[in-house]
């Protein structure tokens, strides 16, 4: 554990580096020293825990989590401006700080430090619903994720059937992992101040994880399900043998999308699975 009182303040830090968001990377810094805490707190007990951050920028959740446990903290940043910055922190605890300058949609995190494995983030806006769906791929490999999103994408991992905000990622998440919302905050926490307020998602993998062909699978179901979710399943799922697996599933052509459980996208993905690997 790294004593805060040996970190310079995060302002300053930023100032001396000149280092401020940059809008293209969807950057918006949290720099509110009780908000990081309260975060790193949520991802629950660390000890002898691999914890990867993805956009760390000026480290501020970083700080938090070197305050913890954590064996190793690995800090993924794309943002070449950041890394100056990061290294002043891996300064003060070389040996549990590791940073990597790289995109981690290219990045295959499950590859750093050893087992159990954790995610703790607040994700860059433009690119957290495509990073969150490759996780899902590998949640084996995560014993948890601790992510913060944009509100309405933490609506979606957590919406139930029938609501406006459920859809394919309310699916795959739920597919692959426990999903609720631990904490909200405020546009105004960040610099600069992002339209619409944020959230952290708890997510936590089921202890048995779909195989690859099945994750697939669901993915391809329900891509064309919430693609045109106007429309009756039976028209939705045409392209892929929908009459066939919804008659098979038991489930009413006539429904949408919206209407479906994860477990009856289950049974759907399932039959899709097993008819393609029969006619392979």
């Amino acid at each position: 554990m790294t004593n805060a009182a040996t970190f310079p303040p995060l302002r300053q830090a930023m100032e001396q580096h000149g280092l401020s968001p940059r809008k293209s990377l969807g950057q918006h810094f949290l720099l509110d020293p009780s908000i990081v805490a309260r975060i790193a707190q949520l991802a629950g007990q660390l000890d002898g825990v691999t914890v990867v951050e993805v956009g760390p920028g000026p480290g501020g959740l970083t700080r938090a989590l070197l305050q913890t446990e954590a064996a190793q903290i690995f800090a993924v940043e794309i943002d070449p401006r950041a890394i100056p910055i990061l290294e002043d922190l891996k300064a003060h605890d070389p040996d549990r700080l590791h940073i990597i300058q790289a995109d981690a949609l290219k990045q295959d995190m499950t590859a750093f430090g050893t087992a159990p494995r954790q995610l703790v983030a607040n994700l860059p806006y433009n690119v957290g619903t495509r990073l969150l769906v490759n996780w899902l791929a590998q949640a084996a490999m995560w014993r948890r994720m601790t992510l913060m999103f944009q509100r309405e994408v933490a609506d979606r991992i957590c919406a139930q059937p029938g609501s406006a905000a459920y859809g394919r990622l309310s699916v795959l998440a739920q597919f692959c992992a426990s999903c609720s919302i631990v904490m909200h905050v405020p546009a105004g926490a960040f610099t600069p101040p992002p339209k619409i307020d944020s959230a952290v998602v708890d997510i936590r993998p089921h202890a048995e994880q779909p195989p690859a062909a099945l994750f697939r699978a669901m993915g391809r179901v329900t891509a064309a399900a919430f693609g045109q979710r106007r429309k009756m399943l039976r028209s939705a799922l045409k392209t892929l043998h929908g009459e066939t697996l919804l008659d098979r599933a038991g489930i009413d052509p006539s429904r949408r999308a919206e209407t479906l459980s994860v477990a009856e996208f289950t049974q759907l993905a399932t039959l899709l699975s097993g008819f393609e690997g029969k006619s392979a």
